[in-house]
C-alpha cells in the first residue's frame, strides 16, 4: 500500500450513499483519511494501513440479516478509537456483546432531536451547544441493548442509545449521521473524535503541493506526459502542478468542440500559454464535433458521441508527442470511491467514472493522476496554493458534453449560439448583484420549443429558456438559489433585449432530487 507520511483515519464502508461526507468533514478539520469497503478490510489490511483511528460507516443492510457485513473482529483489538455511525453503531454493538432488534415502530427518518444524558467531551456530547441537538436520523433496526462496558450519553425518541460510549476502550458509538448538512453540529462531533484520538491536523495543501511535486518527479523522471485539458478547474490544477514539477515535458492538449461557453476557449488558451507558459496544443475540432451531432435528439447518444470523438481527436494529437509515456488525468478522490463501490462495495451503484481506467486502457499510457487523493473543495485550495486566478478557480462546475447537455433536443449551431449569449448575459447579472460565490452551479437552457411573443408592434415566434441555480455542499443534493423576484425580472428583460431568438424565460425551481442539476 503506497500510505501518505500523514496521521491516518481509516473509514470502512458499508454501503451509506453519504459516505463520502464522513470523509469530506475529516479532511475540512485537516485530517486526512481514506475510505475502503467493508469487504477489502481484512486483518492483513488493518495491520498494513495502521489506522490511528477508525469510523464505520452508515449503509443499507441489517445486522440481523445472514452474511451482514462485519469488520474483522481484530478491529476492536488495535487499541485506538472506533466511531460506529448508524448502522456502525449497530454492528459494533452486535460483534462487542449487544443487542440489535428489527424495527417495528422505533424506525426514525429525517430530523430528530438528542437529549444528553451526561456531559462529558471524552465521550463526544461535548460538542452539544444546549441540551438538545438537532440531528438526521435514518435507520430502520434499533440497537435494544449496548454492549458490556458502554454507556449511554444521548437518547432520542426513538433512539434510546442514540450516543453510546466505552470511554475506557475509545469506543463510540451514534445512531445518526453527523456527517450529513441536516445534522447543524455534527462537524463539531467529528471534530470532538478526532480530538480525542490525538489527530495533529498535519493535512493541508501547502504540504500536499511538496509531496505531489516530489512524487510526480520521482514517477515521472526524464519522460513526457501529456494531459487532457478540459478549461476546467480540476484538469487545470492538474496541469499546473505537473507543470511545476517536470516542466516542458509536459503538453497540454486542449480539444475545442464547439460546446464551450462564450469566449471560453479563448481565455484557457491564453491563461496557460501565456501566463503559465505550459506547451499547449489547440485542438479546433468543432467542426467535427457538430456535424457528428447534427439532428441528435437523445441525451445518452450525446453524450456517447461527444466521449467518442473526444477520444478519437486526443489521440490524434497525442500521437504527435514523440516519446510521450505518461497520460495525466484530473480525477478526483469521489471519483475512485465511486468505481471501487461499482467494482464490487456494499453500495447501490453510484456511476463508473471514465477518467478510472477507460482512456488509458485504449491508448497505451501510464497514468499520474495527482488529484486522486482529493475532494473538488481541496482541488480549489491546492489551485490557490499553485497561484491560479480566484475567479478561475471558483468556477461553477461545468459539464465534460459542455452546452450539449442544456439544449434538450436536437444541438443546432444556431440554437448553440443562442444560448451561449443567454448564459453569459444570466452569469453576468449574477456577478453584477454579488451572487455567484453564493450559489454552487447557475447556468442557461435553451428549451426545444418556440413560444410566440411581442416586440414593438410586431409578432415573435422564438426560442423559450430557462435558467437554473443552485446551492449545495456537495451536489449530491441541491435546493434552488432564492433569487429576489426583481432580480429575475431584471435578467429576463436583459436576456430578451439582447440575445435576439429568445422572447421567453422560465426559472426552474426544481430542486435535487427530484431532479438533477443539469437538464440531461
Amino acid at each position: 500500500m503506497n500510505q501518505p507520511a500523514h496521521e491516518r483515519l481509516l473509514v470502512i464502508d458499508f454501503g451509506s450513499q453519504v459516505t463520502q461526507l464522513i470523509a469530506r468533514r475529516l479532511r475540512e478539520l485537516n485530517v486526512y483519511c481514506e475510505i475502503h469497503p467493508y469487504q477489502k478490510v481484512t486483518e492483513a489490511f488493518l495491520d498494513d494501513f495502521a489506522p490511528r483511528a477508525v469510523i464505520l460507516s452508515g449503509g443499507p443492510a441489517s445486522v440481523l440479516d445472514t452474511d451482514a457485513p462485519r469488520p474483522p473482529e481484530r478491529l476492536f483489538d488495535l487499541g485506538v478509537p472506533v466511531l460506529g455511525i448508524c448502522y456502525g453503531q449497530q454492528v459494533m454493538m452486535q460483534m462487542l456483546g449487544g443487542r440489535v432488534e428489527r424495527g417495528e415502530g422505533t424506525a426514525e427518518f429525517g430530523r430528530a432531536w438528542v437529549t444528553e444524558t451526561a456531559h462529558r467531551a471524552e465521550a463526544l456530547t461535548g460538542w452539544f451547544e444546549s441540551e438538545r441537538e438537532q440531528v438526521w436520523m435514518s435507520h430502520g433496526d434499533h440497537v435494544a441493548e449496548i454492549a458490556p462496558g458502554f454507556e449511554v450519553y444521548g437518547t432520542s425518541p426513538n433512539a434510546p442509545f442514540a450516543i453510546t460510549a466505552d470511554v475506557a476502550r475509545h469506543f463510540y458509538a451514534v445512531q445518526f449521521h453527523p456527517e450529513v448538512h441536516h445534522t447543524p453540529n455534527g462537524r463539531n462531533l467529528l471534530a470532538n473524535f478526532v480530538r480525542i484520538a490525538g489527530f495533529s491536523g498535519d493535512w493541508t495543501m501547502a504540504a500536499y503541493r511538496d509531496e505531489a511535486i516530489t512524487r510526480i518527479r520521482a514517477q515521472v523522471g526524464d519522460a513526457k506526459v501529456i494531459c487532457g485539458l478540459s478549461g476546467g478547474v480540476d484538469s487545470s490544477v492538474a496541469a499546473v502542478l505537473i507543470h511545476e514539477a517536470v516542466g516542458d515535458q509536459l503538453t497540454c492538449v486542449f480539444v475545442d468542440h464547439g460546446l464551450l461557453r462564450k469566449d471560453e476557449a479563448a481565455e484557457v488558451t491564453t491563461m496557460f500559454r501565456d501566463h503559465y507558459n505550459i506547451p499547449l496544443i489547440h485542438a479546433d475540432e468543432q467542426e467535427l464535433f457538430l456535424s457528428a451531432l447534427d439532428g441528435v435528439a437523445d441525451p445518452e447518444v450525446k453524450r456517447k458521441t461527444i466521449g467518442g470523438l473526444f477520444i478519437d481527436v486526443f489521440q490524434k494529437h497525442a500521437g504527435e508527442i514523440e516519446g510521450a509515456r505518461f497520460l495525466a488525468q484530473g480525477t478526483l478522490y469521489p471519483d475512485v470511491i465511486e468505481s471501487v463501490s461499482f467494482s464490487g462495495g456494499p453500495s447501490v451503484t453510484i456511476k463508473s467514472h471514465h477518467n478510472v481506467g477507460g482512456l488509458p486502457e485504449k491508448m497505451g499510457l501510464e497514468l499520474v493522476e495527482p488529484l486522486r487523493e482529493l475532494f473538488k473543495d481541496e482541488v480549489r485550495a491546492l489551485g490557490r496554493e499553485l497561484g491560479l486566478p480566484d475567479h478561475f478557480i471558483g468556477r461553477h462546475p461545468f459539464p465534460g458534453p459542455g452546452l450539449a447537455i442544456r439544449c434538450p433536443g436536437e444541438i443546432t449551431r444556431d440554437k448553440l449560439e443562442i444560448l451561449r449569449k443567454a448564459d453569459a448575459v444570466y452569469i453576468d447579472q449574477i456577478r453584477k448583484h454579488g451572487l455567484y460565490d453564493e450559489i454552487w452551479q447557475a447556468f442557461a437552457a435553451i428549451l426545444p420549443v418556440r413560444t410566440v411573443g411581442v416586440m414593438g408592434d410586431g409578432r415573435t415566434y422564438d426560442y423559450a429558456c430557462a435558467l437554473r441555480a443552485v446551492t449545495s455542499v456537495d451536489g449530491m443534493t441541491a435546493d434552488v438559489y432564492p433569487f429576489s423576484h426583481d432580480f429575475l425580472t431584471e435578467t429576463a428583460t436583459r436576456i430578451i433585449n439582447e440575445v435576439k431568438g429568445i422572447n421567453r424565460v422560465t426559472y426552474d425551481v426544481t430542486s435535487k432530487p427530484p431532479g438533477t442539476i443539469e437538464w440531461e
